[in-house]
């Protein structure tokens, strides 16, 4: 039986959620020496999270290994999910932007594919990456608003970036898909699927960005074996 191109556009549907939005910071002016404090506290943040995982991260070293005090961390944060949120929300920007600059538009599928899954995997490989998808993922039952929240606004701007120019290189026939927003789904979580399940398990480190590239690329390649017109 054969699965039509509506059944998939159900299945993979990017429709926004009623997910609550990250909870704000604490409402304090910062002076520039402020504003510097609050990044080595989020880096220190992100640090201690990768290598504890957040249940068991304290907030006495990561103060530590920022500097200040613990009192100037909670008049930033609030506390150890304020951390969360604010790992969160600066990792967004990244998201969101991710593939803004490749011009994929003008590119062949087999170029264009190639360098989206070697900028993700650039990303993939930093630290405060396997953060975010440990706490999204892992720990998604204790935040489900931080889970909902960066999936319904990070994956889905990649997600819809790829649909978007499946679309294209489906009505150029250049591609054929039946359906460019579920071959967009399919395609993200074949670069890193295995990878995510990976530090959502608690695993302490993905590769090096090289195999995380050699990785994505032959995920591509077998992606395209079934896309390209034949």
């Amino acid at each position: 039986m054969s699965i039509s191109s509506e059944y998939l556009e159900n299945v993979f549907n990017d429709a926004p959620s009623t997910a609550s939005p990250l909870r704000p910071r604490p409402q304090v002016d910062l002076c520039r020496r402020g504003e510097i404090r609050a990044e080595k506290f989020l880096d220190a943040a992100t640090e201690v999270f990768a290598e504890k995982g957040y249940q068991h991260a304290r907030l006495s070293e990561i103060v530590a290994r920022a500097g200040g005090s613990l009192a100037t961390l909670y008049r930033i944060f609030g506390d150890k999910e304020g951390l969360a949120s604010a790992i969160l929300e600066r990792r967004l920007d990244m998201h969101i932007h991710l593939l803004s600059d490749l011009n994929l538009t003008e590119l062949p599928p087999e170029q264009a594919l190639r360098r989206v899954a070697i900028r993700m995997a650039q990303v993939m490989a930093r630290t405060d990456s396997q953060v975010v998808y440990r706490i999204v993922i892992g720990e998604g039952q204790s935040f489900p608003a931080l889970r909902d929240w960066f999936l319904d606004h990070a994956v889905a701007s990649i997600r819809a970036t790829l649909a978007d120019y499946f679309e294209q290189q489906v009505a150029a026939g250049r591609m054929q898909l039946a359906s460019p927003r579920a071959a967009a789904a399919q395609f993200y979580m074949s670069l890193f699927g295995d990878q995510i399940f990976r530090l959502a398990a608690g695993s302490p480190q993905l590769p090096d960005v090289d195999t995380l590239e050699a990785q994505a690329l032959a995920s591509v390649e077998l992606f395209l074996q079934g896309a390209l017109p034949r």
